[in-house]
Protein backbone atom coordinates (compact mmCIF):
# COMPACT_ATOMS: atom_id res chain seq x y z
CA UNK A 1 0.00 0.00 0.00
CA UNK A 2 3.02 2.31 0.33
CA UNK A 3 3.28 5.19 -2.16
CA UNK A 4 6.38 6.74 -3.65
CA UNK A 5 5.76 10.15 -2.12
CA UNK A 6 4.80 10.85 1.50
CA UNK A 7 1.29 12.19 2.00
CA UNK A 8 2.00 14.34 5.05
CA UNK A 9 5.00 16.55 5.71
CA UNK A 10 6.37 18.61 8.58
CA UNK A 11 4.25 21.48 7.30
CA UNK A 12 1.08 19.64 8.31
CA UNK A 13 2.20 19.41 11.92
CA UNK A 14 3.61 22.94 11.87
CA UNK A 15 0.21 24.23 10.77
CA UNK A 16 -1.57 22.50 13.66
CA UNK A 17 1.06 23.74 16.12
CA UNK A 18 0.70 27.33 14.99
CA UNK A 19 -3.11 27.09 14.88
CA UNK A 20 -3.08 25.97 18.51
CA UNK A 21 -1.04 29.08 19.42
CA UNK A 22 -3.01 31.52 17.26
CA UNK A 23 -6.52 30.09 17.44
CA UNK A 24 -8.56 32.97 16.08
CA UNK A 25 -10.39 33.78 12.85
CA UNK A 26 -7.94 36.46 11.69
CA UNK A 27 -5.03 34.02 11.77
CA UNK A 28 -7.01 31.29 10.04
CA UNK A 29 -8.14 33.63 7.29
CA UNK A 30 -4.52 34.65 6.66
CA UNK A 31 -3.40 30.99 6.57
CA UNK A 32 -6.29 29.48 4.61
CA UNK A 33 -4.08 28.51 1.66
CA UNK A 34 -1.69 26.67 4.02
CA UNK A 35 -4.66 24.82 5.49
CA UNK A 36 -5.85 23.73 2.05
CA UNK A 37 -2.36 22.68 0.88
CA UNK A 38 -0.99 20.98 3.97
CA UNK A 39 -4.14 19.62 5.68
CA UNK A 40 -7.13 19.32 3.34
CA UNK A 41 -5.29 18.06 0.25
CA UNK A 42 -3.17 15.44 2.11
CA UNK A 43 -6.20 14.12 3.99
CA UNK A 44 -8.11 13.76 0.74
CA UNK A 45 -5.18 11.91 -0.76
CA UNK A 46 -5.09 9.62 2.27
CA UNK A 47 -8.80 8.90 1.73
CA UNK A 48 -8.02 7.87 -1.85
CA UNK A 49 -5.09 5.70 -0.74
CA UNK A 50 -7.09 3.86 1.94
CA UNK A 51 -10.55 3.53 0.39
CA UNK A 52 -9.88 0.40 -1.63
CA UNK A 53 -8.45 -1.52 1.32
CA UNK A 54 -11.28 -0.35 3.59
CA UNK A 55 -13.93 -1.43 1.08
CA UNK A 56 -12.19 -4.80 0.78
CA UNK A 57 -12.97 -5.29 4.47
CA UNK A 58 -16.63 -4.43 3.96
CA UNK A 59 -18.36 -2.75 1.03
CA UNK A 60 -20.70 -0.85 3.37
CA UNK A 61 -18.09 1.54 4.75
CA UNK A 62 -18.73 5.16 3.82
CA UNK A 63 -15.94 6.40 1.54
CA UNK A 64 -17.89 9.24 -0.07
CA UNK A 65 -15.42 11.95 0.89
CA UNK A 66 -17.96 14.18 2.63
CA UNK A 67 -17.00 16.48 5.48
CA UNK A 68 -18.65 15.17 8.62
CA UNK A 69 -18.90 11.63 7.28
CA UNK A 70 -15.23 11.10 6.36
CA UNK A 71 -13.49 14.27 7.52
CA UNK A 72 -13.83 15.95 10.88
CA UNK A 73 -14.70 19.64 10.89
CA UNK A 74 -11.95 22.04 11.83
CA UNK A 75 -14.51 24.63 12.94
CA UNK A 76 -15.53 24.12 16.54
CA UNK A 77 -19.19 24.44 17.58
CA UNK A 78 -18.72 26.78 20.53
CA UNK A 79 -22.40 27.25 21.41
CA UNK A 80 -22.35 24.69 24.22
CA UNK A 81 -18.60 24.05 24.52
CA UNK A 82 -16.41 25.04 27.43
CA UNK A 83 -13.57 25.63 24.97
CA UNK A 84 -14.48 28.79 23.05
CA UNK A 85 -11.59 28.72 20.59
CA UNK A 86 -13.04 28.70 17.06
CA UNK A 87 -10.92 25.89 15.56
CA UNK A 88 -9.72 22.40 16.40
CA UNK A 89 -5.97 21.99 16.01
CA UNK A 90 -6.42 18.45 14.68
CA UNK A 91 -8.05 16.53 11.87
CA UNK A 92 -9.55 13.04 11.54
CA UNK A 93 -10.19 10.82 8.56
CA UNK A 94 -13.04 8.46 9.42
CA UNK A 95 -14.54 5.42 7.74
CA UNK A 96 -17.90 4.83 9.45
CA UNK A 97 -19.91 1.67 9.13
CA UNK A 98 -23.31 2.38 7.60
CA UNK A 99 -26.01 1.79 10.20
CA UNK A 100 -29.56 3.02 9.80
CA UNK A 101 -31.10 4.82 12.73
CA UNK A 102 -28.11 5.69 14.89
CA UNK A 103 -24.38 5.81 15.54
CA UNK A 104 -22.07 2.95 14.56
CA UNK A 105 -18.40 2.10 14.79
CA UNK A 106 -15.68 3.50 12.58
CA UNK A 107 -12.06 3.11 11.64
CA UNK A 108 -10.10 6.34 11.84
CA UNK A 109 -6.73 8.07 11.67
CA UNK A 110 -6.09 11.41 13.36
CA UNK A 111 -3.32 14.00 13.34
CA UNK A 112 -2.59 16.91 15.66
CA UNK A 113 0.48 19.08 16.30
CA UNK A 114 2.48 16.34 18.05
CA UNK A 115 0.51 13.11 17.82
CA UNK A 116 -0.80 10.57 15.32
CA UNK A 117 -3.29 7.85 16.16
CA UNK A 118 -5.12 5.19 14.18
CA UNK A 119 -7.79 2.86 15.42
CA UNK A 120 -11.43 1.98 16.05
CA UNK A 121 -14.05 3.95 17.93
CA UNK A 122 -17.76 3.78 18.59
CA UNK A 123 -20.06 6.24 20.34
CA UNK A 124 -23.66 6.15 21.44
CA UNK A 125 -24.48 9.49 19.81
CA UNK A 126 -27.54 11.41 20.86
CA UNK A 127 -29.62 8.34 21.73
CA UNK A 128 -27.94 5.16 22.95
CA UNK A 129 -31.08 3.07 22.54
CA UNK A 130 -30.99 3.51 18.73
CA UNK A 131 -27.20 3.15 18.37
CA UNK A 132 -25.27 0.09 17.28
CA UNK A 133 -23.93 -0.12 20.85
CA UNK A 134 -27.41 -0.97 22.11
CA UNK A 135 -28.96 -2.75 19.13
CA UNK A 136 -26.05 -4.90 17.95
CA UNK A 137 -23.09 -4.91 20.31
CA UNK A 138 -24.88 -5.43 23.60
CA UNK A 139 -27.05 -8.39 22.47
CA UNK A 140 -24.01 -10.01 20.86
CA UNK A 141 -21.98 -9.60 24.03
CA UNK A 142 -24.80 -11.15 26.03
CA UNK A 143 -24.68 -14.13 23.68
CA UNK A 144 -20.87 -14.32 23.67
CA UNK A 145 -19.61 -12.79 26.94
CA UNK A 146 -16.03 -13.99 26.32
CA UNK A 147 -15.66 -11.95 23.13
CA UNK A 148 -14.24 -8.81 24.76
CA UNK A 149 -11.74 -10.76 26.83
CA UNK A 150 -10.59 -12.52 23.64
CA UNK A 151 -10.09 -9.18 21.89
CA UNK A 152 -8.18 -7.84 24.85
CA UNK A 153 -5.84 -10.84 24.75
CA UNK A 154 -5.38 -10.44 20.99
CA UNK A 155 -4.79 -6.69 20.88
CA UNK A 156 -3.75 -5.26 24.24
CA UNK A 157 -0.01 -5.50 23.66
CA UNK A 158 -0.14 -3.25 20.61
CA UNK A 159 -3.24 -1.13 21.24
CA UNK A 160 -4.53 1.22 23.91
CA UNK A 161 -8.16 0.86 24.99
CA UNK A 162 -10.37 3.22 26.99
CA UNK A 163 -14.08 3.88 27.32
CA UNK A 164 -16.54 6.47 28.56
CA UNK A 165 -19.58 6.34 30.80
CA UNK A 166 -21.99 9.14 31.67
CA UNK A 167 -21.87 10.06 35.36
CA UNK A 168 -24.27 12.83 36.46
CA UNK A 169 -24.54 14.02 32.85
CA UNK A 170 -20.75 14.26 32.55
CA UNK A 171 -18.64 11.87 30.50
CA UNK A 172 -16.13 9.94 32.59
CA UNK A 173 -13.12 8.28 31.03
CA UNK A 174 -12.10 4.75 32.10
CA UNK A 175 -8.77 3.21 31.11
CA UNK A 176 -8.71 -0.37 29.88
CA UNK A 177 -11.25 -2.74 28.34
CA UNK A 178 -14.96 -2.77 29.39
CA UNK A 179 -14.95 -6.53 29.85
CA UNK A 180 -17.39 -6.78 32.77
CA UNK A 181 -21.08 -7.13 31.93
CA UNK A 182 -22.08 -4.30 34.25
CA UNK A 183 -19.44 -2.04 32.65
CA UNK A 184 -20.68 -2.57 29.12
CA UNK A 185 -24.18 -1.41 30.00
CA UNK A 186 -22.64 1.94 30.95
CA UNK A 187 -20.53 2.36 27.82
CA UNK A 188 -21.25 5.57 25.91
CA UNK A 189 -18.05 5.45 23.88
CA UNK A 190 -15.19 3.02 23.33
CA UNK A 191 -11.85 3.62 21.62
CA UNK A 192 -9.10 1.15 20.69
CA UNK A 193 -6.11 2.84 19.09
CA UNK A 194 -2.43 2.68 18.26
CA UNK A 195 -0.17 5.68 18.78
CA UNK A 196 2.05 6.42 15.82
CA UNK A 197 4.56 9.24 15.34
CA UNK A 198 4.59 12.43 13.24
CA UNK A 199 7.84 11.22 11.69
CA UNK A 200 6.14 7.97 10.72
CA UNK A 201 3.18 9.83 9.20
CA UNK A 202 5.62 11.76 7.01
CA UNK A 203 6.97 8.56 5.45
CA UNK A 204 5.70 7.03 2.22
CA UNK A 205 4.86 3.79 4.05
CA UNK A 206 2.30 5.48 6.30
CA UNK A 207 -0.85 4.35 4.39
CA UNK A 208 0.38 0.77 4.64
CA UNK A 209 0.81 1.08 8.40
CA UNK A 210 -2.72 2.46 8.76
CA UNK A 211 -4.07 -0.31 6.54
CA UNK A 212 -2.55 -2.90 8.89
CA UNK A 213 -4.17 -1.21 11.89
CA UNK A 214 -7.54 -1.17 10.15
CA UNK A 215 -7.25 -4.85 9.22
CA UNK A 216 -6.40 -5.85 12.79
CA UNK A 217 -9.25 -3.80 14.29
CA UNK A 218 -11.94 -4.53 11.71
CA UNK A 219 -13.35 -7.43 13.81
CA UNK A 220 -14.37 -4.81 16.38
CA UNK A 221 -16.39 -2.94 13.77
CA UNK A 222 -17.93 -6.15 12.46
CA UNK A 223 -18.99 -7.35 15.92
CA UNK A 224 -20.33 -4.03 17.19
CA UNK A 225 -21.78 -2.43 14.07
CA UNK A 226 -22.37 -4.68 11.06
CA UNK A 227 -25.52 -6.68 10.58
CA UNK A 228 -25.14 -10.25 9.38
Amino acid sequence: MATNKPIFTRETFRFFRELARHNRKEWMDANRERYQEHVVAPFRRLLQELSQSVLSLDMNFDTSGRTGANFSRINRDIRFAKDKTPYRAQMYLKFPAVFSGGEAGQLYVGLSADSVTAGFRIYSGGARKTSALALLAEPRLNGNPRWLAQQKKRLSRAYESYWYSAEKNEWTKHEGWPVAADEWKKVQGWIVRKKLTPAGAARAAFPGEVTKVFRELFPLVRFTSLRE
